[in-house]
This record gives structure tokens, C-alpha cells and sequence, in this order.
């Protein structure tokens, strides 16, 4: 089965827009997941400017890149929040993209997080509407609190609306969840709408991330897995490095080793005939 493979601008987080896409498509990828992320990775967002927006859109058109996915993270337990989300949505929508990919709480540097199933399902309710009027799917990421795609699944089947799945993260489950990535997938399967393929060196809570066939989880497997189980979903893949290249200034030499990074895990999927 042919998998809609993205990529992830967050794997350019600390580089620019034009550079995220310049490095995505030279490594022969056809599609994106842009990052809205506020005070994290803001490749786009809803306040900049419609020329800019313009520009960017147009920059992707030129390297024949589409948008598949929008990342756009905010506190879904935090009502107040909703509204910034909506305006992600809208954004979502303005590039095309088919899905919104947000975790339960902040992706980053959240403060005073209370987590509920309860309020989660609620406010996740509300957005039902603007998720149909955008023409858009939520896959909401494993991440944090929410740590495995168990643990998510049951949120997304709270509520049960066709809109609304998990985002499994390969990687995410071994770093938050501290639970084998496959066992997990099993568990959760039938909630999946979207992966984020990720790979992981040590299965533990280290932050290290290579290009996807670096590391030591079986990516393939899980794929072979989806598809036995008929789930053709997006894969978008995001490497995160390691914690001190990701959160340091990027200094020369640094976009060299993102853009072969990416382009390693364009030949890994090639040679496993995945792409």
C-alpha cells in the first residue's frame, strides 16, 4: 500500500520556512506538514501577513511541495485556547491541507497543564464544527500527559466523531509513554488517522531522534502493520535530532546536516520500496 509520505517542517525547527521547504523537496519529497506552533516552531501563522502567506504558498508551488497537514499545537484543555486553534484551522485550510495535528496540551513549555478526559472530550465537541467547515481531520498527537495511543484512543473514541483520531507517534510512545511502539499501535489501531514517523535511538526517555532507519524502532514493521490492517494513512516523518541540536542557535554547518538527514530518510524508504 502507497502511503502519502510528508514531511515535517518542525525538522527545520530553529531554520527558516524557505529552507524547511528548499531541504524537503531537493531530498525528492512530494508533501509537507507546516508548523504553526506558537513560541516553538512558527514556519506559518495565522497572524503574519496574507503576502507572506502568499509568498510561502506560492514558494511551495514552485518546488511542487503540497500541504497535507498543518501542525498546529495549542492546550486543548485550556478553553481559552480554542479560539487560537480555530484560527489554526483556518490557516489549515488556507494551504490546503486535509488534517490538523495538535497535541492534548502545549507541544512545549506548557505551565499549570490540568489534564481531563472529561474537558479534553468536551472542548474537542466543540471544535466539530469548525473542523467540517474547514474540510478537516484532527489527529490529535501522542505527546506528554497523553503518552501512548492508548491513552489518546480513548479520548478520540469520548468523542466519537469521524473527524477526530489519533496522530500514533513512533517515537513519542517509547520517549513519553515508555511503552513498545508496536504492542501500542495494536492497541490503538483502529483510532489511528495520521502517524508521525519517527525513529529513536535508546528506548528510554532520551531525547535523540535520527533520519527514520538511524534508529531502533521498526518503522517498516509498523507500516507493514497499517496496511494489513487497511489503514491508509498519511505518514509524515520528523526527525528531532538531539535535545542540544534542536534547542541550540543553529550555526554553520547545521542546515547541511538537517537536509541529510532528510534526505537519508528518503533512500531508506526507497530501498524498503515504501516511496
Amino acid at each position: 500500500m502507497k502511503h502519502i509520505i510528508a514531511v515535517s517542517t518542525n525538522t527545520y525547527h530553529g531554520f527558516t520556512i524557505d529552507q524547511a521547504l528548499e531541504g524537503i523537496a531537493a531530498a525528492g519529497f512530494k508533501y509537507v506538514e507546516l508548523t504553526a506552533v506558537r513560541n516553538w516552531t512558527e514556519h506559518v501563522m495565522p497572524d503574519m501577513a496574507d503576502s507572506e502567506l502568499d509568498r510561502v504558498q506560492a514558494k511551495m508551488k514552485a518546488l511542487g511541495l503540497e500541504c497535507v497537514a498543518l501542525s498546529g499545537h495549542c492546550n486543548l484543555t485550556d478553553a481559552g485556547r480554542l479560539n487560537d486553534f480555530r484560527a489554526n484551522m483556518a490557516l489549515a485550510e488556507r494551504f490546503g491541507a486535509r488534517y490538523i495535528i495538535s497535541s492534548t496540551g502545549e507541544a512545549h513549555f506548557g505551565k499549570d497543564e490540568a489534564f481531563a478526559d472529561d474537558v479534553l472530550i468536551e472542548n474537542i465537541k466543540n471544535l466539530l464544527p469548525d473542523l467540517e467547515r474547514h474540510k478537516l481531520k484532527l489527529g490529535i498527537e501522542v505527546h506528554g500527559e497523553y503518552g501512548t495511543g492508548e491513552a489518546v484512543a480513548r479520548v478520540v473514541k469520548g468523542v466519537g466523531s469521524p473527524l477526530v483520531g489519533v496522530n500514533f507517534d513512533t517515537a513519542n510512545v517509547v520517549y513519553y509513554g515508555a511503552a513498545d511502539p508496536m504492542k501500542d499501535l495494536q492497541k490503538s489501531i483502529s483510532s489511528v488517522n495520521y502517524v508521525h514517523l519517527k525513529d529513536k535511538v535508546g528506548m528510554d526517555k532520551s531525547w535523540n531522534f535520527p533520519a527514520i532507519g538511524k534508529g531502533e524502532l521498526d518503522l517498516v514493521g509498523m507500516i507493514s502493520y497499517l496496511d494489513t490492517q487497511g489503514k491508509n494513512v498519511p505518514l509524515s516523518i520528523e526527525v528531532e535530532f538531539t535535545e542540544d541540536f534542536t534547542m541550540r542557535d543553529k550555526v554553520e554547518g547545521d542546515l547541511e546536516h538537517a537536509n541529510r538527514e532528510v534526505r537519508d530518510s528518503f533512500d531508506f524508504l526507497r530501498k524498503n520500496g515504501l516511496i
